[in-house]
């Protein structure tokens, strides 16, 4: 709600303004209630003043700020009926003993009831959202206990008075404005209950003017009805107070809230609450009897809290059937998760027979890793969503399907008439998909019950080990047959390279084995510690045997054989993964590397592992520039250059590797049993 500074200076005078007057009209009455006909006329004008001057606050505001002007332009015109009310009254009305009822200004005046439940549900509908069923139930629960209590303490010689009688004119006239107060107070109770019993400041402010007013109306109609009410007295400064209220309520921040949520303690405290009020109500009326509205409301919020609790009972039962379907689902795909598929299989496995079967089958995607590497995680998530919605597809009317996580996807199949095999054969074709750069295909295992197993845990576990065993047969045939070919090829151009890289793979392997690596990352790692210098087949000879040091030319063709290898690799899709690696092999921790100068953490832990057991084995080998040195001197160069050149918990875990290794070749040697040789070695 914005403000200009302009307005907020016209205001501030305004205020002041009206507060003078407030206070000057309440000393008034206070100080002089029996007082002249002068004061009195000047306590008119005091009167009628304030009350329009709470009209104005309102319709300058719904005429300053476009937000909720209608409900605001409502208000304002209601307090002007209400003004103007007292007016006729107090010009037409006043001194006629025979005042007609109702009269012109009992209609006006009653047009203020209206026009404010309007008013409060405009601003309750932009203020409040994701109220609930149960949360308006709670208000109304509220509304209908507070008018009960009200009814009970502040009208009863009021509606005593009147359901005695007759119901003359004058009677239902005079009913008409405890009721609307009645009603004005429950709306207000009610929006308490929806905001939380957190309203803001806006609402208290508005609240405690209609209050104000419901309170000035209770006070007189109960001293007129026992003749104790008594003309200008202090209650009529509680009418001007409740209009400059609402007026300030209109100039309030506007607070956008939300409804509580259902765990919320304060939403369990109003119908208990308001329950036990309404049984202290018609227990009270048992002993002392109540009047009949006083009782009828107290009836109608016990069935209330009642109709609560059922509500509260089903929206419990929806949360509780929505997080089970959550519990079962897999976000992503919306298939079956594990939880679910043990929950199916226990089902289906107890119930199967060899006439009527159960297929799993358990598929892992190859090649996603290098997707996801390529595409991006939106783009895996995507392709992981368009393979599930497929894979349903494929067994709808024969099973279902499950993500059990990653690219781990199952299927538990009645297979029928054409067997298990078509339909496994059906989900593979469903779980793959090729393009430029890409190619994502599945292994899987396949079992069939009762005849294979009987438990789900056993399911499980034959449909995973065969299908690793398949997976490993595909990365036989893809992976290393690409491998091998490109050692073959180092080979032929440096034979005693391939001594080297099979060196640095058997390191790499055991260092990511002791960094906790496993599965594909660590067959990647040992991949590109022996493919790391593929790109030196593109490196002149006349550089890579140099006897001396390198200038900056031949260091410019040097620095180039990791880009030259990651594009060789990338050529073999069962490669790509490991192509990263390799490009990044040569990158020093302190960000001093090439060719992308990547610091830390934004070096790949594999190319961080090749990076320290090659330069190991480089030092402890000979070479054309250089002898070799010992291993001891070797882990002391790799342990200075921890922290600049490479990772320090790397270093560690290689030194740990080798001084275990170093250890075990130790005790072999002392246990080793004595040949002919070396017993005559020891015998001369």
């Amino acid at each position: 709600m914005e403000v200009s500074s302009g307005q907020r200076s016209a205001l501030r005078v305004c205020w002041c303004a009206a507060a003078v007057l407030m206070a000057l009209y309440t000393l008034q009455i206070t100080t002089n209630a029996a007082g002249d006909d002068v004061s009195k006329a000047f306590q008119d004008y005091l009167y009628n003043a304030l009350l329009f001057a709470g009209a104005g606050f309102c319709l300058w505001r719904a005429a300053a700020i476009r937000e909720e002007r209608l409900a605001w332009l409502v208000v304002g015109f209601a307090i002007v009926s209400w003004t103007a009310a007292d007016i006729v009254w107090t010009v037409v009305y006043a001194d006629d003993p025979n005042a007609p009822y109702p009269s012109i200004a009992d209609a006006l005046w009653l047009a203020w009831y209206p026009a404010s439940l309007v008013a409060l549900v405009l601003l309750v509908r932009s203020r409040l959202s994701n109220a609930r069923a149960s949360l308006w139930l709670d208000g109304l629960i509220g509304a209908v206990a507070t008018t009960a209590l009200a009814a009970a303490l502040a009208y009863g010689p009021v509606i005593h008075e009147g359901s005695a009688g007759d119901l003359s004119a004058a009677v239902l006239t005079g009913l008409a404005y405890p009721v609307g107060d009645l009603l004005l107070l429950g709306m207000v109770t009610a929006i308490f209950g929806l905001s939380s019993w957190r309203p803001g400041r806006a609402w208290i402010v508005l609240g405690l003017g209609l209050v104000l007013n419901a309170v000035g109306d209770a006070i007189y109609l109960v001293q007129t009805a026992d003749g104790t009410w008594q003309e200008g007295s202090w209650v009529n400064a509680l009418w001007p107070a409740s209009s400059l209220l609402v007026g300030l309520a209109a100039w309030q921040p506007i607070r956008l809230a939300s409804a509580p949520k259902d765990h919320s303690l304060r939403v369990v405290i109003v119908p208990v609450v308001c329950g036990v009020g309404a049984v202290g109500l018609l227990a009270y009326d048992h002993f002392s009897s109540l009047n009949g509205i006083t009782v009828a409301l107290a009836a109608i919020a016990l069935l209330l809290v009642l109709v609560r609790t059922a509500l509260v009972f089903a929206e419990n039962q929806r949360v509780l059937a929505g997080s089970r379907r959550e519990a079962h689902t897999d976000p992503l795909t919306g298939l079956g998760n594990r939880r679910s598929l043990m929950a199916d299989l226990e089902e289906e496995l107890g119930q199967a027979t060899p006439e009527r079967c159960v297929g799993l089958v358990l598929f892992d995607l190859d090649g996603f890793k290098e997707y996801n590497d390529a595409f991006g995680h939106p783009a895996g998530d995507g392709l992981l969503v368009r393979l599930g919605e497929r894979l349903a597809d494929a067994v709808h009317g024969h099973g279902r399907a499950y993500r059990l996580g990653g690219d781990e996807f199952c299927v538990v199949v009645h297979p029928g008439p054409a067997g298990l095999d078509v339909l496994a054969d059906a989900c593979v074709s469903a779980l793959a998909e090729h393009g430029e750069g890409f190619d994502v295909t599945t292994s899987h295992g396949v079992v069939e019950a009762p005849m294979e197993v009987t438990t789900p845990t056993e399911a499980l576990q034959l449909a995973d080990r065969r299908m690793y065993a398949r997976k490993g047969d595909r990365r036989v045939s893809a992976g290393r047959q690409s491998r091998d070919v490109l050692l073959r090829s180092l080979s032929e151009r440096q034979p005693d390279l391939h001594v080297h890289l099979r060196g640095t793979a058997d390191l790499a392997l055991a260092v990511g084995r002791e960094l906790g690596m496993h599965g594909e990352e660590l067959d990647d790692v040992a991949h590109a510690a022996e493919l790391h210098d593929v790109g030196k087949i593109a490196i002149p000879d006349a550089i890579l045997a140099k006897a001396g040091a390198l200038d900056e030319t031949e260091w410019g063709f040097m620095r180039r054989h990791t880009i030259i290898g990651e594009r060789i690799l990338q050529a073999a899709p069962a490669l790509r993964s490991v192509a990263r690696l390799v490009r990044s092999s040569h990158e020093r921790w302190d960000g001093a590397g090439y060719p992308d100068g990547l610091l830390g953490q934004e070096i790949p832990l594999g190319a961080r592992v090749v990076a320290v057991c090659d330069a190991f084995d480089a030092m402890t080998t000979n070479r054309p520039y250089r002898q070799r040195i010992g291993e001891p001197a070797a882990v002391s160069e790799l342990r200075r250059c921890a922290g600049t050149q490479f990772d320090p918990t790397v270093v560690e875990a290689f030194v740990r590797v080798l001084e275990r290794e170093m250890d075990a070749a130790a005790e072999a040697a002392k246990v080793r049993p004595l040949t002919p040789a070396t017993a005559g070695a020891s015998a001369s």
